[in-house]
């Protein structure tokens, strides 16, 4: 630990010698490793200090025992219309982004994909997916599960269109963004919707490609299940903004290995310099500071194998109000 302050100390002091870094230069400066990385986010640029300090930072590691149940969480909605938009290599991840309901890329406007419900108390615009992976499979996605992380997780983000104007408006405002993770695990067989962006990689290679894809369904990306946990967090790369309700389902999706092969040939840089794979993209769990992880699984009268009841996690009344009466 006093060698890793060390180092931080002393590339801290190095990074200020140089002069003023413009916004551009510091969005190409980040990265998922080295003296870039996440140890280093909160350090170098005074703006993303929350990196660093915050009490409400992203991903975290999801522990079933720790779990609380709300019986007032409802189902989670998502508008079951395709939208249009572009899939990009952005040098640090595969986002796809939504086209602007007024300039569809395809001449026609399109109506915005809108998610309600779960622990949400107000109307929220989807505008991006983002996709997270390893060049392993034994890690990659930044949400785990009692310490197990999966090959690959996407991130379904909105922004609160009744408060906010648009995603940026939202991103450093309460209540501002919603992201449903979705983990991925290795099957034989792909969710079709996560085969429609994985079916454009080639052409999105190197950092800054861009493709377009059509007619996706943001909603048949999620597992087929109603069931999922929520906790007040953050955007999980720089400037690390506490504004993000999470949900994160409890099933995963499928991937196979092709598509993560396809993942795994992008790179972070152009084809005159392409630097180094875009994979491990993640950043590591950060810690949940007993904010409370909620979710709407009931255990009542949930059986495991061989008939033993699980752990109750029902409502239970602690104390009650004293009647009054005034003689």
């Amino acid at each position: 630990m006093g060698l890793l302050m060390n180092v931080k100390a002393l590339t801290v002091l190095l990074l200020l010698q140089i002069p003023a870094i413009s916004a551009v230069s510091w969005e190409e400066w980040w990265t998922y490793d080295g003296i870039s990385g996440p140890a280093f986010w909160g350090l170098i640029n005074p703006e993303w200090s929350l990196c660093n300090k915050g009490r409400r930072q992203s991903p975290v590691n999801l522990e079933p025992q720790r779990l609380l149940f709300d019986p007032n969480l409802r189902t989670l909605h998502i508008d079951k219309h395709r939208i249009s938009g572009t899939i990009t290599n952005t040098g640090h991840s595969v986002i796809f982004t939504a086209d602007n309901e007024t300039s569809s890329a395809y001449g026609t406007p399109q109506i915005p994909v809108n998610l309600t419900g779960g622990p949400l108390s107000y109307r929220y615009r989807f505008h991006e997916i983002h996709v997270h992976y390893g060049l392993h499979d034994q890690f990659g996605s930044e949400h785990s599960v009692e310490g197990y992380t999966f090959p690959a997780e996407i991130q379904i983000f909105g922004y609160n269109s009744q408060l906010y104007a648009n995603f940026s408006d939202a991103l450093y405002r309460a209540q501002g963004i919603v992201g449903v993770a979705v983990l991925l695990q290795l099957g034989d067989l792909s969710n079709p919707e996560l085969r429609m962006l994985t079916d454009q990689l080639e052409r999105i290679r190197y950092g800054g490609d861009e493709a377009p894809v059509r007619r996706i369904s943001v909603r048949d990306l999620l597992p087929d299940t109603e069931h999922y946990m929520t906790y007040e967090g953050s955007t999980t790369a720089p400037a690390c903004y506490e504004t993000v309700t999470w949900i994160v389902m409890n099933k995963p999706i499928y991937i196979t290995k092709q598509q993560l092969h396809a993942l795994r040939r992008l790179m972070q840089g152009g084809p005159d310099h392409p630097k180094a794979p875009l994979g491990n993209n993640f950043r590591p769990p950060q810690p949940l500071l007993h904010r409370p992880v909620r979710t709407n699984i009931d255990f009542r009268n949930k059986q495991e194998k061989g008939g033993k009841i699980c752990a109750t996690m029902y409502k239970d009344v602690h104390y009650k109000a004293n009647s009054w009466k005034h003689n």
